[in-house]
């Protein structure tokens, strides 16, 4: 009677423990794309007024590149700036129809995945997101040459320097062996003499850049303008 009665409680405990697993799992893999429809929405209107502007330069991504003042750090390029914050890549292709392609910009510059991280996603993840992101390009311009910006080593986020890098390495990976990726490295001129994060490149939350922080962004995106 007792052997019995613990098969039972065994049975239940696994059926518990997979049916938390299935749970994990489907909470993982929901993804709120609607939050970002009023951020869509508004960069429609500018188009609609300001016309779509092809063959140019699009900067794209997470609040890293919303915040990225283009007109005062590249003054003589009509730069586009479709950066929403708090977005993770797999948002820059769900909106590509929407926000990028209409564009056929000639050069796109990616920034996004630190946010992707923090959301318990995983390196291989990242990068798989990414490959997703220039497969949905490429497939409507083949020749457009996408820049991937290296998720940034922060202050905030250090905790998570080892899946950064990761990440970074993996993607690195992928365009180097891509005709039309590049990879724009700004982690290594981010660190400092002892090898973390240099506090005077970030705003007091330690998570994003200020003036000296986009500075050293644009010295290590500006060769690419001229490919």
């Amino acid at each position: 009677m007792k052997t019995r009665v613990i098969n039972q409680c065994m049975i239940i405990v696994v059926l518990f423990f997979l049916f938390s697993l299935d749970s994990w799992a489907a909470e993982k893999s929901e993804h709120d794309f609607k939050r970002w429809e009023r951020s869509i929405l508004e960069f429609e209107l500018k188009d609609q007024k300001q016309g779509v502007q092809k063959q140019g330069i699009l900067f794209v991504g997470s609040s890293s590149i919303r915040l990225w003042d283009l007109e005062k750090y590249f003054p003589n390029q009509k730069a586009i700036n479709r950066g929403f914050g708090g977005s993770e890549i797999v948002d820059s292709t769900h909106f590509a129809d929407r926000i990028i392609l209409n564009h056929e910009p000639r050069l796109i510059f990616l920034y996004a995945g630190d946010n992707d991280l923090s959301r318990d996603r995983t390196a291989e993840e990242v990068a798989g997101d990414f490959q997703k992101f220039t497969e949905v390009i490429h497939k409507r311009l083949p020749k457009t040459r996408i820049v991937f910006i290296a998720i940034k080593p922060s202050l905030r986020r250090w905790e998570l320097a080892d899946t950064i890098m990761k990440a970074n390495q993996l993607i690195c990976q992928q365009c180097a062996n891509h005709n039309f990726l590049d990879y724009a490295d700004i982690w290594n001129p981010m660190l400092g003499a002892d090898c973390k994060p240099r506090p005077e490149l970030f705003k007091s939350d330690g998570l994003h850049l200020n003036h000296e922080g986009y500075l050293v962004w644009t010295k290590v995106v500006k060769p690419y303008l001229c490919q």
